[in-house]
């Protein structure tokens, strides 16, 4: 009997053995994985971003774990993230295709296209079609400004009130999306933008939280009822309000005369008719265009948010911004987006903000689209890879204030303004943000035009402010109450 017992216990013990993930020879070095579940309990399932920062510190800028018995390469640091996604770019330009986001979006859209003849043409596509809308253009400002009205009517209905400036920010950033993808804005109690806004959001939390994290490790629980099912239902939800909007499109489009990117798609797909080599179709349409809805709404609008909770904290920062901004303008009624060359404080405050915002801490996945190197280990073609970002926009050596809020990390000793080689928020490489530009103008714009109008104040009884973000795909703010007063000079 005990010869039988101690027999299945050398098999057990075998079968664990051979269960246990092995990392291929010069693999990157990390932590020992339990068979089965990798490296899964050494990562916090809520945030695994002070986790990343403590192997990295045992087992430097280039380091690997095991989520289940998938292994990832983590890359942190200037020097090893530059390497990997601008240096050798396209060798990392890859995206996974078996992971959690990859399933509830069915493989369609942009960001998660893996590197190849579709993400080109549609990368080539949208650029193109951007452009050509007005981005880089005085017609492209002219839609920010148009939408800032709408946020300064709601400030000044709330004068003298404590308010949560959330839903206004993502609203309007929604609003400048859509105008470039749809042709239209959205009342912000229109029940459109709502649902959007509510499952694009509620998509954020999950891609980057714990049951996103137990979907990618353990692929046998994916079909169970569990709460990452909610991120299927919400794309489903998404994907029939953008249908209702191109079939709208195509009963009133004039074909050759594009009002927005749905009409510029739509005229593509015309033109692919009998191509059966195209990689253009309406379902890919669809994605496509909640892909760059998701990436102009979520992003800017947290970035937004952490600026004025800390203009609010930083009332000294907030008052040299106004500052330069009533020299630069003077008499003008608004700002134009090349003002920004004459605002230099202004400009750093801006960078610094979305230093610290650090809205897509983990960038990205990327994927190893062949056997390559990086920083003398080796990576197999197919190698899961999460650049952590945050460790590039905190990185000390880098930064003359890496871990305060302070402007000066952008200026010069002669106080002009200057971009660290380290300032990647949109990452870099061939898979760099298609919406850097646009992102940008709004940011300029919509501070600009509101700290010349208001003063923002952190109310009395909000207690401490927390400068903890919630953990997701995006960082976002914890929800907080501002205050807003006329300024003198308006």
């Amino acid at each position: 009997m005990f010869a039988s017992i101690l027999l299945l216990c050398v098999c057990v013990v075998f079968i664990l053995l051979q269960l246990k993930s092995r990392r291929p020879k010069n693999f990157p070095p990390g932590p020992s994985p339990l068979p089965i579940l990798g490296n899964i309990l050494e990562l916090s399932l809520d945030n695994p971003l002070k986790d990343f920062e403590r192997l990295r510190n045992t087992y430097g800028n280039v380091y690997s774990v095991f989520l289940g018995t998938k292994a990832a390469v983590v890359i942190n640091g200037m020097k090893a993230m530059k390497d990997a996604i601008v240096t050798k770019g396209i060798d990392f330009a890859g995206r996974p295709q078996d992971l959690f986001v990859n399933d509830s979006t069915e493989r369609k859209g942009i960001i998660l296209a893996d590197y190849g003849p579709s993400w080109k043409d549609h990368r080539r596509f949208a650029l193109m079609t951007l452009r050509n809308f007005g981005l880089g253009k005085d017609s492209m400002e002219e839609r920010i400004h148009g939408e800032i009205k709408y946020i300064t009517d709601d400030l000044e209905k709330s004068i003298g009130k404590s308010f949560s400036p959330q839903l206004m920010f993502h609203n309007a950033a929604s609003n400048i999306i859509c105008q470039v993808l749809f042709g239209q804005r959205y009342e912000y109690d229109d029940e459109f933008i709502k649902v959007i806004v509510k499952c694009f959001t509620d998509n954020a939390k999950l891609a980057n939280g714990p049951w996103a994290m137990l979907y990618d490790s353990f692929p046998m629980i994916r079909s169970l009822p569990l709460p990452f099912r909610r991120a299927f239902k919400n794309v489903k939800t998404c994907q029939a309000l953008a249908l209702s909007v191109v079939q709208e499109h195509k009963k009133t489009r004039v074909p050759g005369q594009p009002r927005d990117f749905v009409d510029c798609y739509l005229d593509r797909l015309d033109k692919e008719k009998g191509n059966d080599a195209s990689t253009f179709s309406e379902d890919l349409m669809i994605m496509y265009t909640l892909d760059l809805h998701f990436a102009g709404t979520d992003t800017t609008s947290n970035t937004l948010l952490t600026g004025f909770l800390y203009l609010m904290t930083y009332p000294h920062i907030q008052e040299r911004c106004q500052q330069e901004i009533d020299e630069v303008l003077g008499g003008n009624d608004q700002a134009s987006f090349e003002d920004r060359h004459n605002m230099p404080y202004v400009q750093a405050t801006i960078h610094e903000i979305q230093r610290v915002a650090n809205t897509v801490p983990l960038s990205v996945p990327h994927c190893t689209i062949k056997d390559t190197e990086l920083m003398g280990y080796s990576i197999p073609k197919g190698t899961l890879i999460i650049p952590n970002l945050t460790s590039v926009l905190n990185e000390e050596g880098q930064w003359k204030f890496p871990n305060e809020f302070n402007p000066e990390n952008f200026l010069n000793d002669q106080g002009e303004f200057v971009k660290p080689e380290a300032f990647m928020p949109f990452s870099a490489g061939p898979r760099m943000c298609l919406g850097e530009g646009l992102a940008r103008m709004e940011l300029f714009l919509i501070l600009v035009t509101l700290l010349r109008k208001f003063n923002f104040i952190w109310p009395e009884d909000a207690g401490k402010p927390d400068y903890t973000p919630v953990y997701g795909v995006t960082l976002t703010p914890q929800l907080y109450h501002m205050k807003v007063q006329l300024r003198e000079t308006n």
